[in-house]
Order: C-alpha cells, then structure tokens, then sequence
C-alpha cells in the first residue's frame, strides 16, 4: 500500500523531460479504448464476496499449465468486506499474493494458514519486505521477480530499495518456491518492470528511479535463463557489465509493458512527463531495446482526482501495463492501479485498491 503512493503513485506522479525528446505525434492507429467489462465485474464480484481477496495492486499475469492464468500481486487486502462495503480495521494486510484463475473461478494464493494468513514470499531479512515484479511461467515453472525493500527510518515512507531477486516456483505448488536467488542490483536500477520472451531470450525491463524522473533500461538473458549471464544494453550494443546500461527513454512508469505487436513493439506505461498523470500511452519501436517514440495517448483512467468518478482528490492511477495472454495486434488488454493518498479511503470503499482493465482497440 505504501510502495504505490511513493513508487506506483509517483509512477503515476512527476518525471522532467529527458534530453532525448521523443515525437508526440500520435502515430499508433487507436480506434477506441473502454472498459473490458467481463474482467472487471469478474474481479469485483469476487472482491465484493470478501471470500478471498479483495483489492491489490500491481496486476501482472501469465499462462499457466491446465488453461489457468495466474494474476500477480503485491500489497493485498483479503476478506471479509463490510455490508456497507468497506473494510474491517484489522483486515488481513499481505505484501503480496496470486489468484489463480480457472475459467471464471478465482481462487487466492497466499502463506500461511486460512485463520492465520500470511505474505506469500518473504526475504530472508524479516525485517524487509518483497513487492513482486513481473513474472513469467516457463516449462511449468513460475519465474518470478522479487523486489526487497527495508525502513531507512522511524516515518511511514522512510523505507528504500535493496535489491532484486528471482523466486522460481513449481505452478502445481505456489506455496513452495524451488529456488530464491539474488539478481542484478549494483545499480539504481530496479529490474522488475515487464518479462518479454523474444527468441531465445528473455529481455528484463527495469526502470531507474530517480522520484521525478523514470528512465528506462532494457537487459536480456540468453537461453530463456534468468540466472544466467545477463547482458545490458548500451545504445549500440550489449555489454555483461551492468553500470554499461543506458537510459533509453524517460516518462515511464515503475511498471510497464514492451510487447512484440505488428512487426515491431508497443510500449505501454502511465505518462509520467505530469504531475499524477491519468494518461495511459503508448509508443512503438522497431526493436525490443527502442527507440520507442510516437507517443499516443491510449486512454484517460476516469477514477482520478476530485472530478473523477470518486469525486476524491485523493484517488489516482498508475503502472498500466498490458496482458499478451488476453491480446492480440488488434485488441490489446491493459490494466491499471487504483490508489488513494488518504489511507482510510481504502477501508471505507473496497474498490478503490482494485485494479482496472480496459481494451484498446486498433485500427
């Protein structure tokens, strides 16, 4: 909850313009973007029945064996919900979770017992906590990226970064991870962002943070090997050293999206070039290291600000990001977070730490 007003929301807060500007004609050929109704009353009906979770953000997902999908999750509130729609004050509260999906069956994922639940994946300090990245499953095997944070002080938003790690975890037992190894952290770069197969590789998407500005890094690892040698791109090629990585782009978003789409690749991220911006755009490359330029606005999320549908100056969105699962080159699903600045709006109303899906469509 705390990540996503400093991380998340200032993801979705200020960045400065980058020196290398990039075009703002709206080149991508958007026909309409809306609501993806079915996703939608399908998380809230489950959310409202307060059987299991019942708000989250982050919002990755990834196919799974058995035609299920699993959705990704950091901060998590389960059940139960209040008749008037609120939450209990001692709610159960998780860093992180997953819902497995089956059809139309939901099914939350989390440590611990039912009468005693507990964060999911923990590091091995238990002091520090994890927020979860983007994962992928491969051969039946969840790749996932784990971010470590730990308090730097007293204050609620004294807290910092510490390092990037990868839990690999058997689909047919989300409780057990096989392996939890560290990985690529000697930089303020968080690689965490998007997980895209290309080829034989996996290319790591990660975003240096510097509060109001958020720059882009793309690294890969051959043999579709996350815990092998990565490589890091430097503008012109790849180097094994990771302080040889370059900023790409600035104005994106701690999460995002980089997705083959139509012979080249579509960037999806919360434009972060304003000050809690309500934008979702796009750009497109040519390749998966950018440039990425064209700039188009895909969609304005209505929950935002006191004109929003919250009518609650508090209330913003961020780290949209699509799901190649759910897509096509035609029809891209996307998803985005739904925050408050005032804590207590998040247990008075349920939906507001709810993700959001929309489609966007493409002439």
């Amino acid at each position: 909850m705390q990540r996503r007003t400093l991380l998340g929301g200032v993801a979705g807060a200020a960045a400065l313009t980058f020196a290398g500007a990039r075009p703002a004609s709206a080149a991508l050929p958007v026909a309409s973007a809306a609501p993806n109704a079915a996703l939608n009353n399908l998380f809230n009906t489950y959310g409202n029945s307060g059987v299991g979770w019942t708000g989250a953000d982050s919002t990755y997902s990834t196919s799974i064996p058995g035609g299920k999908r699993l959705w990704i999750y950091s901060d998590t509130f389960l059940g139960p919900v209040n008749p008037g729609g609120g939450r209990p004050l001692d709610t159960p509260f998780l860093r992180n979770s997953f819902i497995v999906q089956n059809g139309n069956s939901l099914t939350t994922v989390y440590g611990g017992t039912a009468s005693a639940p507990d964060t999911l994946l923990k590091p091995s300090n238990p002091d520090n906590w994890c927020w979860l990245g983007a994962g992928i499953c491969i051969g039946g095997v969840l790749n996932q990226i784990v971010v470590e944070f730990a308090k730097t002080g007293p204050e609620q938003w004294d807290f910092a970064w510490v390092g990037t790690h990868l839990a690999r975890i058997p689909t047919a037992n989300l409780t057990q991870p096989i392996s939890f190894t560290p990985l690529p952290s000697s930089t303020e770069v968080t690689w965490a962002a998007w997980l895209q197969i290309i080829g034989n590789y996996i290319y790591i998407y990660g975003v240096e943070d510097k509060g109001v500005s958020k720059y882009l890094h793309v690294a890969r690892a051959a043999d579709r090997n996350l815990r092998g040698q990565w490589e890091y791109w430097t503008g012109g090629g790849w180097s094994t050293t990771e302080s040889d990585s370059v900023r790409i782009m600035d104005g994106v978003s701690n999460e995002h999206s980089v997705t083959p789409w139509r012979g080249k690749y579509l960037l999806i991220t919360q434009d972060t070039t304003e000050l809690f911006s309500a934008k979702i755009v796009g750009y497109v490359g040519n390749n998966p290291t950018g440039p990425f330029t064209d700039k188009t606005l895909l969609y304005t999320t209505p929950e935002t600000g006191v004109l929003g549908t919250y009518g609650n100056g508090n209330v913003y969105t961020y780290n949209p990001h699509a799901h190649p699962e759910l897509s096509t080159n035609n029809k891209v699903v996307v998803s985005y977070n739904v925050n408050s600045l005032n804590g207590d709006d998040l247990y008075e109303d349920v939906t507001i730490y709810r993700g959001r899906f929309i489609t966007v469509n493409f002439s």
